[in-house]
């Protein structure tokens, strides 16, 4: 490490000179809308928390229990000895939840996405981009040997013009990879567009739904229902970690055919431990609740469509959208310093949202990324408006 220390100091130095360094806030409570951190009492407005569930008494209970019933954690992969009944019950349930035939369980859909593209594609074929894609989709594209486009976030003038561009190099097999809903922005994908020109090329289409599965769409479904295209979808990855309980794994939904191939070959399924049995059981309830339930999403809604108002009202920029991600925009050159001190005058305040710059979105887009949740009350909503308002007072 001679000299390397030194030179990554200086990385490190000039991260913080630009006002972008990112720190990790300690919380002392269970995750919920309302938490407690070493800094003091806050409403929490920046989890992935969108239905609540990540301290429902039921989940915690059932995770629980499976501790004394099927133990700690498996120690093993899924194809030697990690392989327990109730994994195979989840795959189920969450392939009837988001309407395919089966699915896999991965330790997080970081890892789904990390595995299915070299799997799926060869150097003959050919994988389609949405520009804003996840980071593990362009890492799991990176994996694979398939020719890449990338086409304009939502632009279906370019998607079309990149899959002519897939077409006339003569790929086998052509993919078109989505987002269901953009984490930054907080934009559902046009999948009913996509699907039309994924028909008209002959492509398969793939979403990864980790910000829409259990919340979008009227029966909770994801993105793909909320556009009315579940039987035109190929592929969806999600995550048991955001809405559907909070917890960690992730999985692909697809035909027959794609999950038991990707049990053969897909390396990050092949050489991780097995889903924690803990974590199994309460995502099982927590797909059961969302399932059975319409409540959480209409609050949920009514929390979104309330925050948005008051901030609008209160003269803030915010993308637009019917999403619960709701990004507070602060442009500009100073906008991530901005955002940052915001967002810190507002912990102060007693509400905990993140500021996100560069790398995470584009220079001079940095935001405030609210994230509203069905464990929110109206007040809660209200705070944190007024947080936001005496917030930007301060810093100017």
């Amino acid at each position: 490490m001679y000299g390397v220390k030194d030179q990554l100091r200086a990385e490190l130095d000039q991260i913080e000179a630009d006002g972008l360094t990112k720190r990790e806030r300690l919380n002392t409570t269970p995750q919920s809308s309302h938490i407690a951190t070493t800094q003091g009492e806050a409403l929490n407005f920046c989890a992935n928390n969108y239905l609540g569930l990540a301290d429902h008494p039921e989940i915690v209970a059932a995770a629980r229990d499976a501790l004394d019933t099927w133990g700690f954690g498996m120690a093993s992969v899924r194809f030697i000895c990690g392989t327990q009944t109730q994994h195979r019950d989840l795959e189920r349930l969450i392939a009837d939840f988001v309407g395919t035939e089966d699915s896999i369980l991965f330790p997080s859909c970081f890892d789904a996405n990390g595995g299915i593209f070299e799997v799926l594609l060869g150097a003959e074929d050919a994988v389609v981009s949405d520009e804003l894609n996840h980071a593990s989709i362009i890492d799991g594209v990176r994996l694979s040997k398939a020719q890449r486009f990338r086409y304009r976030n939502r632009d279906m003038d370019d998607l079309r013009a990149q899959l002519e561009a897939a077409r006339d190099k003569g790929a086998r097999r052509t993919l078109i990879v989505t987002d269901g809903a953009f984490s930054m922005d907080g934009y559902l994908a046009p999948l009913e567009q996509i699907c039309d020109l994924a028909e008209e090329f002959g492509a398969m289409v793939m979403v990864d739904d980790s910000h829409a599965t259990g919340f979008i769409g009227e029966n909770g479904r994801g993105s793909h229902e909320a556009c009315g295209v579940m039987d035109r979808v190929d592929i969806v990855t999600g995550t048991l970690g955001k809405a559907l309980g909070g917890g960690s794994g992730g999985f692909v939904a697809s035909a027959q055919e794609v999950v038991d191939l990707l049990k053969q070959r897909a390396r990050p399924y092949l050489f991780s431990n097995a889903v924690a049995p803990s974590v199994v059981a309460g995502s099982m309830k927590a797909i059961q609740l969302a399932r059975d339930s319409d409540e959480p999403r209409r609050v949920l809604r009514r929390n979104a469509e309330l925050f948005r108002t008051l901030m609008t009202e209160a003269g803030f920029e915010l993308l637009p959208g019917e999403h619960a991600i709701v990004p507070v925009m602060f442009p500009g050159e100073d906008g991530a310093r901005t955002a940052s001190q915001v967002a810190d005058a507002m912990l102060a305040r007693g509400v905990y949202v993140i500021a996100f710059s560069y790398p995470v979105v584009p220079k001079g887009r940095a935001r405030i990324r609210v994230q509203l949740s069905a464990a929110h009350s109206e007040q809660d909503v209200r705070t944190c408006v007024e947080a936001f308002v005496a917030a930007r007072d301060e810093v100017g």
